[in-house]
């Protein structure tokens, strides 16, 4: 039970997947931002969903990975487009959050919370 939970295994049904873009725009209430990651998965009956890391305390960069899993059974191995939005309330580093990806990584700058 006090073992950590970093050196746990991974899951088997679920994985990273990447990106092709990665943007913060401004929500309706100021100071607010919505991540909106787009790219394509590489089975077109995958769920994808953005994933933030949890921190003991705030980070410089708030690390939030891009996953794919799917359902059991059957696998369509048809590349498909993908497009995830995320509200950022909460998660944001000290100077912003980073968008992880399989075989990418992009930081992404955001104002400091007024």
């Amino acid at each position: 039970m006090t073992e950590d939970f970093g050196q746990r295994p991974g899951p088997e049904s679920v994985r990273l997947i990447d990106f092709d873009e990665a943007k913060a725009v401004p929500g309706i209430v100021p100071d607010t931002f919505i991540l909106i990651v787009s790219g394509q998965k590489p089975y077109e009956n995958m769920t994808v969903r953005l994933v933030p890391l949890v921190y003991i305390r705030q980070p410089e960069y708030w690390g939030i990975e891009v996953t794919g899993s799917l359902p059991s059974g059957i696998q369509l191995p048809v590349t498909a487009p993908y497009t995830e939005a995320l509200p950022l309330d909460g998660i944001r580093g000290t100077k912003g959050i980073e968008v992880i990806g399989a075989y990418k990584r992009e930081k992404i700058d955001l104002p400091r919370p007024v």
